[in-house]
């Protein structure tokens, strides 16, 4: 009996700039598969499992190793096993995932093997890493709702318009200033540091954070109107 193959795959969530309207887009890095199966395919990075190394540390080496995308933190999103999910047998893929700023994403590998691609306009990918990136969508766009996630996109301190550039970029729609202001500000979630974004055009927007003693999940999802 045929016996059943372990591997790791990552999904790096990082907004980047369309290449068509410039615009920050929630992208992920693929890589090129360089042999059978799917060979010159664009794929997830990850690779087989090994025995003396923990799954996460498997991942994140096989990220860096591709891609030279090196996260602080990676969280187990889900496991893919599907009987048929692999022409060559049985593969069980143990999925991580992780947000990064643009600057960390800016230093990433990128060559005719390595490309970063906007999560919802994906060339045709290997394996089921179409669905696999689909799934870490929904989660995102979940997650985005009720909690601080979008301060991984940001770091500790950000303007309003920064903050609801994350959450148009990830929701996929417009949402209006003055709506997305009054209801952050009524979630009592941010503190206004008392700094201001200096040298724009216009007035120098207020800098906020996160209240950490504030768990946004216990009060309910934000939900934004366009």
């Amino acid at each position: 009996m045929a016996g059943i193959d372990l591997a790791v795959s990552t999904v790096i969530f990082a907004l980047r700039p369309s290449p068509e309207t410039g615009v920050p887009t929630v992208s992920i890095p693929l890589v090129r598969r360089l042999r059978d199966p799917f060979a010159g395919r664009w794929a997830l990075p990850g690779g087989a499992a090994r025995e003396d190394e923990a799954l996460s540390a498997g991942a994140a080496r096989t990220l860096l190793e591709t891609t030279g995308v090196a996260p602080a933190y990676l969280e187990q999103l889900y496991a893919f096993g599907e009987p048929s999910r692999s022409p060559t047998g049985r593969v069980v893929s143990v999925v991580y995932w992780a947000l990064i700023r643009p600057d960390l994403a800016e230093a990433a590998v990128e060559d005719e093997n390595v490309r970063w691609s906007p999560a919802d306009d994906l060339p045709g990918l290997a394996f089921d890493h179409e669905l696999i990136v689909q799934y870490a969508l929904w989660r995102l766009r979940t997650k985005m709702e009720y909690s601080r996630i979008a301060q991984a996109f940001l770091g500790l301190e950000f303007t309003l318009g920064e903050l609801r550039q994350v959450h148009e970029a990830v929701l996929g729609r417009t949402l209006d200033p003055a709506n997305f202001r009054r209801q952050v500000e009524a979630s009592g979630t941010l503190v206004p540091t008392g700094e201001h974004r200096v040298g724009g055009r216009h007035r120098p927007p207020m800098i906020y954070r996160y209240d950490t003693d504030i768990e946004l999940a216990d009060n309910g999802p934000l939900t934004f109107s366009s």
